[in-house]
């Protein structure tokens, strides 16, 4: 980057441009694998993220359990924002991760949601009639709130009235799809991809208890990659901060 400055410039100029060069000069750039149930919330942080520090985030998103065999096949991720606290904790067992990097930066919710209005009833109870013909959920092997979704079939003892109506999305993201796009009529979502300040933005749903599935604990981790990136280490603190925080919080997670 180059700044020209007239040597008529007064001082007090010279020395704002020369402060801005440098921060300018240490910003950087950071890769992130982003689950995707948080896709909505870390492109808000970005944003600040960027504003407020001078570096830049450029996310991936998608399942949990691909971008760990990604990762583990040498993808360029630097920071890896998780689905589940199980994945990072097995990376950092495996010696893939800066250590002491490691935190819960989310507590997630799962909603049973409908794109129709007044489809879903605040207690679920449309999963017993079982009038649907199609049931989304995210794939359970790879997607955390697809294992949660199961397990809450599995509770309300419809897991075998529901195995010919499932259609399994590749994660989260595409679970939301199927139901968004009408191809199925209700599905098993996060509640963050339908949720904003308080209230469910479309359709219909129902939040899911947290006692009828295992804690959905999102853990963020610096990967080696980026052990040496400064904005790397700048993004786990700013998820760290109050300015993050809120934003999270505004889409219905826990913290």
């Amino acid at each position: 980057m180059t700044i020209r400055v007239s040597r008529f410039a007064p001082a007090g100029l010279v020395s704002l441009l020369a402060v801005f060069a440098a921060s300018a000069a240490q910003a950087d750039e950071v890769q992130v694998a982003v689950a995707a149930n948080f896709t909505a919330p870390i492109q808000a942080i970005a944003a600040d993220f960027e504003k407020d520090t001078g570096h830049k985030l450029v996310a991936a998103y998608g399942a949990t359990g691909q971008f760990y065999t990604q990762i583990k096949n040498g993808a360029p991720f630097e920071v890896f924002l998780s689905a589940d606290d199980t994945t990072p904790e097995k990376l950092e067992k495996e010696g893939d991760t800066v250590k002491g990097s490691r935190f819960t930066y989310a507590i997630g919710t799962l909603a049973l949601w409908s794109a129709k209005e007044g489809y879903v009833d605040s207690k679920g109870e449309v999963l017993k009639k079982n009038e649907y013909q199609h049931l989304s959920i995210a794939n359970p092997k790879a997607a955390p709130y697809g294992l949660a979704a199961t397990q809450v079939l599995e509770k309300l003892k419809l897991t075998e009235a529901t195995k010919t109506k499932i259609v399994e999305g590749q994660n989260i993201t595409q679970a939301y799809q199927f139901v968004s796009t009408g191809n199925a009529e209700l599905g098993f979502v996060a509640l963050s991809q339908i949720f904003k300040d308080g209230k469910v933005t479309s359709g219909s749903a129902w939040i899911v208890p947290a006692s009828m599935h295992d804690p959905i604990k999102q853990d963020a981790v610096i990967l080696n990659k980026g052990k040496d990136n400064a904005a790397a280490k700048a993004l786990v603190e700013y998820l760290k901060g109050p300015k993050a925080a809120a934003v999270i919080k505004s889409y219905g997670y826990q913290l």
